[in-house]
């Protein structure tokens, strides 16, 4: 199934054709766009030809428009453009300069740019200088100078040095312990100069383990002291053999 289809403008179309050109286009493009606007139809030759005169005055048109977007890329050269933006005490804004504020500037001071003219290159979100190019045809270019300036007095150096200093406390007191007693090296806190403990060297760690390990030893041996000594099974057997004759012995006697 095809995806395009010729058609004839019955009218200028930007960035297209002018009136009798013969196009190819997509079948959605035409359907939805083209047609229903009256902007094109089935070429023939009998409706080329119907369409001649008014294509004379369309390429008139087109020369006139194209010698006027030449005489305005050589006016844009240069140009400096000037927006006064909200920030915060950093230099960023609140949001970012788009296409239709430069365009509505530079109509401001007599140029009539459209604002899918302007072409941004990067995101403007800070009080800055930049350059923006207006592209008014695939070869007419001009770059204009943009000038993002602060609704307000700004220190922007004095934010950033004391952005710095928030940065350099916070990483102080993270290294520091919570209590407010300093160091010795740090100098006098809230109560004076204390000394931190030093770590204890390894060998004095080993010896300590060592300690314990002796005493721990010596405790299993008090215990194994305390504990009577338990007795052989055979002794056992010649306890219990002697019980029994006893006993016979005593029932004998009353026996008698």
């Amino acid at each position: 199934m095809p995806t395009n289809v010729k058609l004839l403008l019955t009218e200028n179309v930007e960035a297209l054709g002018i009136v009798g050109d013969v196009v190819n286009v997509r079948i959605g493009y035409a359907r939805n766009f083209l047609l229903p606007r009256n902007l094109a139809t089935q070429p023939s030759e009998e409706r080329i030809k119907a369409l001649a005169a008014k294509r004379v005055e369309a390429e008139k048109q087109v020369a006139a428009q194209r010698k006027s977007r030449e005489e305005l890329t050589s006016k844009l050269q240069g140009v400096e453009v000037k927006l006064v933006k909200s920030c915060n005490d950093q230099g960023i804004l609140y949001g970012a300069i788009t296409q239709q504020e430069i365009a509505a500037e530079l109509n401001k001071m007599g140029h009539g740019v459209k604002p899918r003219d302007v072409r941004i290159n990067q995101a403007i979100k800070r009080i800055d200088h930049y350059d923006v190019h207006i592209k008014l045809d695939s070869d007419l270019d001009a770059t204009v100078k943009l000038h993002v300036e602060a609704d307000r007095p700004l220190d922007i150096k004095k934010a950033g040095d004391t952005s710095e200093e928030g940065a350099v406390a916070a990483s102080s007191s993270s290294n520091s312990s919570l209590s407010p007693i300093a160091t010795e090296s740090e100098g006098k806190g809230t109560f004076g100069v204390i000394k931190r403990p030093e770590p204890k060297p390894k060998k004095e760690r080993g010896e300590r383990g060592e300690k314990r390990g002796d005493k721990d030893g010596e405790k299993a041996a008090e215990k194994s002291e305390a504990k009577p000594a338990e007795e052989k099974p055979e002794a056992k057997a010649e306890k219990k053999a002697e019980k029994k004759a006893d006993k016979g012995e005593k029932k004998a006697a009353k026996s008698k």
